[in-house]
Formats: C-alpha cells, structure tokens, sequence
C-alpha cells in the first residue's frame, strides 16, 4: 500500500518573489495520531500503511508531486504593521483538485524553521495540534467555513515554550492560505507587477466571476460578513484577527488562542495576548470591517486612476456594517425559531441578549433549549427569561416551523475550553480517548446525543478556562 497524493501545485507555479522552497525538517520518531479518511477521500488520497503516514505527515519523507515551499506575507498584528511575517512553522506541500473539483492547499504546520521563522524554532507542541484538530473539524460539522484538519502526528521530540513539550505536526487542508497580509506585503513594497499577479491568481482561484481588483473586494467583503455572522451565532471567538489570519476565502483559519463561550457576555476575551480587549466576541464584526479595509488599501495600489478606485473601494467598505447585521440576522432569528422577518425582532434579540448577560446564561445550552422550554433554567433568575418570553411566543405564533428552524440553527454540542482542555492534558500524559471522543461527538453537533450529554455541561468554577495561548 502507497500513499499517492495527486498534486497540482499552482502556487508553486508562481515568481519566487511569492514563497521560499523549503522542504520539512524530519522529526525523530513520528507516530500517527489521527487521519480523516473522510477528508483524504474527498482529496483523492490513496492511504498508505501507518508508517508511511506519519512519516509523510512529519515531514519525513516528501510525497511524490509535492513541492514544499514557505509562503511570504505580512501583516497588521494587534494594529501594528509588521512589514514581513510569512510561514514561520509551516510548509505548502502542493494542491489538490478534489472529488469536488475545489482546488485546496495541503500544509504541514510544525514543520520546521523556514526564512520567515525569525527567532522561532518552526515547531509546534501537541495542545495546539490537537486544539486546532478538533476545533476545525467541529466548526466545519457545524456548517462554518474553515480550515480543515487531514492528520496529526507526534514527533517524540520535545518542543520548549514555559516548558518542555511533546512535539506535534498538524496537516491542514485550506482553499487557500492567501490573506489579507499576501496583498499587504506587495503593496506595501511597491511590488507592483506581483501585486496584479496575486490579484489575478486570487479571482482565478476563488472569485471567477469578480472583475478586477474591486471585485475581488466586494466578494472577499461578502465572504468575510457571512463568516463572521456565522462564528457569532455559536459563540465563537477567534482571538487573533490580524491581517494575516484573514483569509481571502472566507474560511476561519488559526485556531491558537480561540475559544468557545461559555457564560454569555458580549466583552468576553479569552486570548492570553488580547490584553485590550481588541479581539473580544462583540467587537468581531468591527474589526472584519478593519481588516477589509487594509485590504482595500493594499489593493488599490494597483489601480491607475487612485481617485476612482479610492472611491469605489470606500463605498464597498462602508456596506460591509449593514451586510454584517443582515447576516447576523438571519442567523439568529433563526436561533429562536424565526424564518420570516419582522421590523421588531431586533429589539426582541437585544433584549435576549441582554438578559442572558445579566444572569449568566450559557450560551450554547440556552439557545439549544429553547426548543424545549427549558431555557428558563440557564438564567439565575428564571423570571428574567419568563419576561422576554411572553413577546417572543406571541411572535413564533406566526411562525409555521419554528421547533425545526431551532433545532438547525443551535447545536448541543460545541468545543468547550475545558473539554478542550482536558483532552490536551490526557494527551500529553499520553492517552487519547478524549480526544476521539470529542471528535466523534463534534462530528454530528444538532444531534441530541444523550449518551454523551456530560460534554453539553459547562464547566464548574475549578474547571474555567481563563486564558487560551497561541501555539508559538
């Protein structure tokens, strides 16, 4: 049995202004984790036998028709320019055009230093591995786009962050990992010629039916306000929205210090580096419009007549706030039973929200039951949801399936900190039936499951998880 690839590396296929060829660093004694045979059938994988894996998804071996290379890109961190970031501790294997016919990028991250690593080491330790795992997998069973995960592997060698660490490789599958940094940085060094070439390659590759540099903005526009409606109606809090984790896609990509609310409070930070608050759950929809509008900026540079396309590009950033709410809309009048509209349900969903914040409602669980009128149990004074409720039931009386528009809209089962937690820590120690668990569940989030309720409960006041980290 042989491990085929079928690659077709359009990237690779670009100036070297665009990346740094660079092959993986072997590892020393890789062990298989997790495959998603699932994802490899859609890829068109041909598996091989264990070993031949992990040594592949190490970076022990390079498969047949790969072509490894580190991409450059820059980025606006925490609102800071830094002028050059590029894959510190990543590298493109190659593309594959699947079953699908979607064109999508193969990646091992952890692998190794490259020219854009700078002091880092290029490695990744096993909790951030197998966050991003299960997280990815769960936010694409939960209908969100995202980045997926194909494989993990230990590479018994021993990473050092506050301490030493077993050392881990994720495979991550992408439609792309072009962000807003990739045009950041061409713009900002006057690389003309390879900014048309990325903006070309991007509406190839992505947007075929956007014109020019303007539409590729209006559909990363597009793109981005869906997403970000999405992470809202389910709690999700990314924790690093800099430029460069910004895909042009439209797919969540970087799970390092993401995290899941619990408690419902729209201020909630969990990010170990987000110490002003920047990244917090309610200021995600803000800052896409930010992050949008630095690529607007780069992009522009391309474009002769600067006055034109300075006003064109204003006026598609400026509708980015009204698309956001009518996104987030439709999501959550979905999430308490709605599927027509009307001028009040605004008011009604503030009011919920509100109410939720000031007695400590968990999120998911909250709207999961009401479906079942025991949303009345998450709040500490139940009467303050008993208020609410007496509108929003006069309101689902004109509604003709409201059970069945929650039930799709609200998962019962989210990737909670301290579940999350937890298998990290049984892992490190060695076992991983948590984390199996927890991917077997996720996997099929709307589904009750009663079998596996204890994963539906939040945590107790020892098990909180105050601060998530990024990997490096």
């Amino acid at each position: 049995m042989t491990l085929t690839i079928p690659f077709d590396n359009s990237y690779a296929r670009l100036p070297d202004t665009f990346y740094s060829r660079q092959a993986p660093e072997p590892v020393r004694a890789p062990h298989l984790i997790a495959f998603n045979e699932d994802l490899a059938r859609i890829l068109g994988i041909s598996v091989g036998d264990v070993k031949e894996m992990a040594e592949a998804f190490a970076g022990n071996s390079v498969p047949d028709g790969a072509e490894p290379l580190a991409q450059l890109y820059s980025g606006h961190q925490f609102g800071h320019y830094n002028p050059q970031l590029g894959d510190g501790r990543a590298v493109l294997l190659g593309e594959t055009v699947g079953t699908d016919g979607i064109r999508r990028d193969i990646q091992l991250k952890g692998s190794g230093r490259t020219p854009y690593s700078r002091q880092g080491d290029g490695r990744a330790w096993l909790g951030p591995v197998l966050r991003e795992y299960v997280v990815s997998e769960a936010m694409h069973a939960l209908g969100i786009p995202t980045t997926r995960a194909l494989a993990a592997v230990e590479t018994g060698e021993v990473v050092l962050r506050e301490g030493p660490m077993p050392g881990a490789v994720l495979t991550r599958v992408a439609q792309s990992h072009l962000r807003v940094g990739t045009f950041q940085v061409f713009a900002a060094r006057g690389q003309l010629d390879s900014l048309r070439r990325l903006t070309e390659y991007a509406i190839a590759r992505h947007y075929p039916k956007a014109e020019g540099p303007m539409g590729l903005l209006r559909a990363v526009r597009d793109a981005q306000a869906s997403l970000i409606a999405q992470w809202m109606s389910v709690g999700f809090i990314h924790g690093v929205m800099n430029t460069d984790n910004c895909s042009i896609a439209g797919e969540t990509i970087d799970y390092g210090p993401c995290a899941f609310m619990d408690r419902y409070h729209p201020n909630t930070v969990y990010s170990s580096i987000d110490r002003m608050g920047r990244y917090a759950y309610s200021s995600q929809p803000e800052i896409a419009v930010w992050n949008v509008a630095q690529l607007a900026t780069a992009l522009i540079q391309q474009i002769e007549d600067k006055e034109a396309a300075v006003e064109e590009a204003t006026e598609i950033v400026h509708a980015m706030p009204a698309l956001l709410q009518e996104n987030w809309m439709m999501r959550f009048r979905a999430k308490i039973g709605l599927a027509t509209e009307d001028e009040g349900d605004l008011d009604l969903l503030s009011d919920l929200l509100t109410r939720m914040a000031q007695n400590q409602a968990d999120f998911t669980n909250t709207f999961r039951a009401l479906g079942s009128d025991k949303a009345r149990d998450q709040f500490t004074d139940p009467t303050a949801f008993d208020d609410w409720a007496e509108g929003w039931r006069v309101r689902l009386q004109r509604e003709e399936t409201p059970q069945r528009v929650m039930k799709a809209a609200n998962p019962a089962f989210i990737p909670r900190n301290h579940r999350v937690e937890q298998m990290i820590q049984a892992a490190v120690k060695g076992d991983y039936e948590p984390f199996h668990r927890l991917g077997s569940v996720l996997a099929t989030p709307y589904l009750d499951q009663p079998e596996n309720a204890d994963l539906t409960r939040p945590p107790t006041e020892s098990e909180v998880v105050h601060a998530t980290f990024c990997g490096t």
